[in-house]
């Protein structure tokens, strides 16, 4: 191996120590020719000659192959240390001849797996008869102990015979690549269980039970699978474009109270990422303009926007009390968990409408199977009641024929028109109902169907019910009344429904609420909120009358001490 020379009078010789080139008459006429700089190994030849080049390089035939192959493959000694990888070669009897200090970093098992696994590759080789010309490298994965992941790239190298000798291994570390993947796929296969929410799991759960239901499972992925124990999540009401906290663990109460609008200023990192659609790692909070305060203490944050078909709904955000304590592999695998966490809101959403319109369709489908046979009966019978003029009592019975076919076609018309709140025909009230009578009842509702038909069936079993259209209308009622009962949406102009549960237990501690909801998911968090303070009940749009007194039941019922 021969460099160019810069001064004609000495030639610059490096020799590697070995047996036949350390001899004493082979340095002596080394020495009478030039400047001998002796090293001890391949390694230390490469070190060298990177800072200090060289007319002539004197070394043992096998050194000299792997010292050959390994300038061509690496160049230089701070080329190899720059790569960070591990480099070895093996000779045909399996032995380890040399290695690099990153190989010779690794336990000595490891280091032991990687010699087998090269040394395997080079008897492949051999057992194939390559030759020079067709030599190409081989590779391979391998793992030691599921602790570290490696993949071998193995390449021949000849001797003077032209018979491979030995090989040389280049050992890229995947170990973290590995791992990565490996929470990729159980993130993977987490998401997939959290989205199976289906109909017949979630059908006598109210929104409470359903809310409750999800937040238990993600709460329990993201502290299993992503170490995430400080977190919460928020939606995005698109029509006043706030985002509302959903779920949260570990974090404040000031924290999960903020008001964050989806906003690039002003509104914190939350607000900025909702607006970009743009995952945010803020690794120092305290110098980072943007952070509003959540966890206590709280050192480095991760925000990563909720996507259903690549619309922002929302945010994942997640704090620790740690400076710099997440990674770009911490966002990647949290951007997908939060894929999964908004696919699973839309579906308790979505259920409700599902179950509602299937409701509709299949009794549309019975409406249309019955509208003939029913037509055909009432002629029928107008027939019949013609022929039988004088017979009174038989006419009487045809008439209750028809008035009951009446009746039925109205109870089918009922289902399948129903206004996305109340079903099933109201009971007639013979007399008033003695735990409503007398009873002042407000009902909040921004829908004039739904809160007109439940005033008008609580006024039928003796209530005196007083209406709100939103929130402010509702809450200054409250203000200036005296209520034994109120009903509320918890989603209209204005006010939350938990604000409106708040200002009814501050004007009347002992005044029972029943917060209403036609959504399969707390926007507000009202309901989760209030079922801590003690909320009464959940009505679940739509509902059937007697599931509404049901309700109404259960709240003004005296109560057992």
């Amino acid at each position: 191996m021969r460099a160019h020379s810069t001064s004609p009078s000495t030639l610059r010789i490096v020799v590697i120590a070995g047996p036949q080139s350390t001899q004493p008459a082979l340095l002596s006429a080394l020495q009478e020719s030039g400047a001998v700089h002796t090293v001890a190994t391949v390694e230390d030849a490469l070190s060298h000659l990177s800072a200090n080049p060289a007319d002539l390089v004197v070394a043992e035939p096998s050194t000299f192959q792997a010292l050959r192959r390994l300038g061509g493959m690496l160049g230089s000694e701070q080329i190899l240390e720059r790569l960070g990888q591990g480099v070895c070669i093996v000779n045909r009897n399996g032995e380890l001849v040399w290695a690099n200090p990153r190989l010779r970093s690794y336990p000595a098992n490891v280091i032991d797996q990687v010699r087998s696994s090269c040394a395997k590759l080079l008897h492949e080789m051999i057992g194939e008869r390559i030759s020079r010309d067709n030599a190409r490298p081989r590779r391979r994965a391998i793992s030691v102990e599921r602790e570290f992941h490696f993949d071998v790239t193995a390449s021949p190298l000849f001797g003077a015979d032209d018979q491979i000798e030995q090989a040389v291994a280049l050992i890229w570390d995947v170990t973290s690549t590995r791992r990565l993947q490996d929470k990729v796929n159980a993130i993977d296969a987490a998401g997939r269980e959290l989205v199976r929410l289906d109909a017949d799991q979630l059908a006598d759960l109210n929104v409470s039970d359903r809310l409750a239901l999800l937040e238990e499972k993600i709460i329990g992925y993201a502290r299993e699978l992503l170490r995430f124990t400080h977190f919460n999540v928020r939606v995005l009401d698109k029509a006043s474009n706030r985002l509302d906290t959903v779920l949260a663990s570990g974090m404040s109460e000031e924290a999960k109270n903020l008001t964050i609008y989806a906003t690039t200023e002003g509104n914190g990192i939350s607000g900025y990422v909702a607006s970009t659609g743009r995952s945010y790692i803020c690794s120092d909070v305290s110098k980072d303009p943007r952070y509003l305060p959540g966890l206590d203490n709280a050192r480095s944050t991760l925000t990563v926007p909720l996507l259903l078909h690549d619309q922002v709904v929302g945010i994942l955000n997640v704090e620790s009390d740690e400076i710099a304590a997440f990674t770009e592999d911490d966002r990647q695998t949290a951007e997908i968990f939060a894929r999964y966490i908004a696919i699973a809101l839309h579906i308790l959403r979505l259920l409700v409408v599902e179950r509602f319109t299937t409701t509709g369709r299949i009794a549309a489908d019975v409406g249309a199977e019955l509208a003939a046979p029913l037509n055909d009966i009432l002629a029928q019978t107008s027939t019949l009641m013609e022929d039988y003029i004088g017979h009174d009592d038989l006419r009487r019975r045809l008439s209750g024929i028809i008035d009951d076919v009446d009746r039925a076609k109205q109870a089918i018309r009922a289902i399948t028109e129903a206004p996305g709140g109340v079903s099933g025909l109201v009971p007639e009230q013979t007399s008033a109902d003695p735990l409503l009578d007398g009873k002042r009842v407000l009902i909040a509702d921004d829908e004039t169907a739904i809160r007109e038909s439940i005033a008008d069936i609580l006024t039928s079993a003796g209530a005196v019910t007083a209406m709100a259209a939103d929130g402010a209308e509702a809450i200054a009622m409250l203000h200036s009344q005296r209520f034994d009962l109120v009903l509320s949406d918890i989603r209209m102009p204005h006010k939350t429904g938990y604000e409106i549960f708040s200002a009814a237990r501050e004007a009347n501690a002992e005044c029972p609420v029943i917060l209403i909801t036609g959504f399969g998911y707390d926007p507000h968090h009202s309901i989760v909120r209030a079922g801590q303070q003690g909320l009464t009940g959940v009505l679940f749009k739509p509902f059937k009358v007697d599931k509404l007194f049901e309700l109404v039941h259960k709240a003004l019922a005296p109560r057992t001490a």
